[in-house]
């Protein structure tokens, strides 16, 4: 799901642009002296739901994410405010992933497009050879039931 949604992570010059992508960068909605954030509404919203399942599983199986939200909710964050700085943190270890990732293929691939190599076509050895110009092994019989076979 991620992959498909995010397509080429190198679109993303910082995580903090990729976590604006996804609408896991908050927004500040303070007023005077209270200094609140919220989610942005704005973004992909499927790899915003994502995020958020996952989140929501780490919060729950992972230790390391469980304690982290913890911390969060011990430092005055309450649940939401939590699952937000959560779902952020996600987001920038997602980033850093696809980033990784990129670059290793990038080490690996010959060049050009990926999955591209440097064999010829399936038409044949020569470019310019049509399909119907290669040579064929023998007969083909259609062996379809109900129908006399051909002979």
């Amino acid at each position: 799901m991620i992959l498909g949604e995010v397509g080429d992570v190198r679109r993303f010059p910082t995580r903090h642009h990729f976590a604006t992508y996804t609408g896991t960068a908050p927004i500040e909605v303070s007023s005077g002296e209270v200094e609140r954030h919220r989610l942005s509404r704005a973004g992909n919203r499927q790899l915003n739901h994502a995020l958020h399942i996952i989140a929501l599983s780490h919060k729950r199986y992972d230790s390391r994410r469980g304690a982290y939200y913890a911390k969060k909710l011990a430092a005055g964050k309450g649940k939401k405010g939590a699952l937000r700085c959560l779902k952020r943190r996600l987001s920038d270890t997602v980033d850093r992933q696809l980033v990784d990732d990129q670059q290793q293929r990038a080490q690996r691939s010959p060049g050009g497009h990926l999955g591209a190599t440097l064999q010829s076509s399936a038409a044949g050895s020569h470019p310019n050879t049509d399909t119907s110009e290669q040579p064929h092994t023998g007969l083909h019989h259609d062996h379809t039931p109900g129908l006399p076979a051909a002979s």
